[in-house]
């Protein structure tokens, strides 16, 4: 019986292990995707500087 639970606790510190990088790469990945959208807000859409190349792309896109 004790070796079941010798077992156990090591399967939840092997879990707790894992789980410490995992959130670490949500995380960078979220403030990755954050980092993301600011660009393309500060990019903007293509139609603001060329707006006849709007309209093509606009059809392009369908």
């Amino acid at each position: 019986m004790t070796w079941i639970f010798a077992a156990v606790g090591l399967a939840v510190a092997g879990l707790a292990v894992l789980a410490v990088p995992a959130v670490r790469v949500f995380a960078a990945a979220r403030g990755l995707g954050a980092e993301l959208d600011r660009a393309r807000r500060r990019l903007g859409p293509p139609e603001d500087e060329f707006p006849a190349a709007g309209s093509t792309l606009r059809a392009e896109r369908g």
